[in-house]
């Protein structure tokens, strides 16, 4: 086995906690007893085990430090978005008073002094909660950075702005393990792909949004991606660009399927509003439908329940159009109440069949 990191370590040592709570309720049944010495040795290996990932990487030893690490967590996340603000306060109020040299000198400073500052800490910190904190800040002061050397110099807003901040998000995100920089990477590389295509349309980059199918592109792109590169060493990135790439397909055609004019579709003639409302809202069942069926199939539970959600919203919202207006609010409500058990029929259905399925 080669050298674990942060997560794997992590996973063996709530599998170590979980084999010593089962092997003592099987040691309380009768059903198994260990003699003496091999219980000592079993202990001894574990102790030892967890004594190491400890001060390598600081894991959750029971559940008291894993409460703790959550508090952490969002500690460390406020306290990132506390001082991107500060830096950005901080250069607003003063700003005027430096010349146009010193400001240059001064963005550059602080975005390549806080990229240095996160790598330093990262050396120091087995947490990863101080590195993470920096790295956030990092990136809010190299897209400060941009955005106010545009205004000294007058540059134009372009799209192109965006693949930098993309290019440093996902280097911080893949080097300090940063799931909330992979999903602002992401972002930029969503607003980046539909602006092009929104170009390639004839729109301005920043009406891209005016035409919900410039974002189908980047779904694709998104879902398919985790499949490419192993991202089997990082923390539930992969469950990431799934989910991203299932809402750049699934609300598009959400919001298409109650106004079509939003399609490039309506441009031509012959083709109606409501043709087009109606084939994406049978797209969005269907989409959704396979989100699930695949999800099933690789056992990727993010992308099945972001399936399922979608695919109760589409149902909940045709349900609106069909009979919000024809039915008494009573009646509207328990069909609604139907439809919900009927679709936890299903899905046990499904699950049963799927833990059958996977027994052997």
């Amino acid at each position: 086995m080669g050298t674990p990191i942060r997560s794997e370590a992590q996973q063996r040592a709530d599998e170590i906690a979980i084999f010593r709570a089962e092997l003592a309720r099987l040691e309380g049944e009768g059903v198994l007893q260990l003699d003496a010495a091999q219980a000592a040795a079993v202990r001894s290996h574990h102790d030892e085990m967890l004594a190491g990932f400890a001060g390598a990487f600081d894991i959750d030893r029971n559940v008291q430090a894993k409460q703790l690490s959550l508090g952490m967590r969002v500690a460390s996340f406020l306290g990132a978005l506390a001082l991107a603000a500060s830096v950005f306060f901080l250069f607003y109020q003063f700003w005027g008073n430096f010349a146009e040299a010193a400001q240059v000198a001064i963005l550059l400073g602080a975005a390549l002094g806080s990229l240095a500052l996160t790598v330093g800490i990262q050396t120091r910190d087995a947490s990863g909660y101080f590195s993470k904190l920096a790295a956030m800040v990092a990136f809010a002061c190299f897209v400060l950075n941009l955005v106010m050397l545009g205004q000294i110099f007058n540059i134009t807003p372009t799209d192109r702005a965006l693949l930098p901040w993309a290019a440093l998000a996902f280097l911080l995100a893949y080097a300090f393990d940063l799931r909330l920089l992979l999903a602002a990477g992401i972002c930029c590389v969503i607003a980046f792909v539909a602006a092009r295509v929104g170009e390639w349309g004839g729109l301005y980059w920043l009406h891209a949004g005016e035409r919900p199918e410039n974002f189908f592109p980047v779904a694709v792109l998104l879902f398919v991606f985790p499949q490419w590169v192993d991202h089997r060493r990082m923390t539930g990135f992969a469950p990431i660009y799934r989910i991203f790439g299932l809402l750049c397909l699934l609300v598009p055609m959400l919001v298409l399927g109650h106004w079509g004019w939003g399609s490039y579709l309506a441009d031509y003639e012959g083709v109606s509003t409501r043709t087009i409302e109606g084939g994406y809202e049978v797209a969005g069942f269907v989409a959704s439908a396979l989100a699930i069926w695949l999800g099933v199939r690789r056992q990727w539970s993010d992308t099945v329940n972001t399936g399922i959600t979608f695919f109760v919203i589409f149902l909940y919202t045709k349900f609106f159009d069909w009979w919000w207006a024809a039915m008494p609010k009573w009646l509207f409500f328990f069909v609604l109440g139907l439809a919900a058990i009927l679709i936890l029929l299903v899905l046990k259905r499904l699950r049963r069949s799927g833990a059958v399925g996977a027994a052997p």
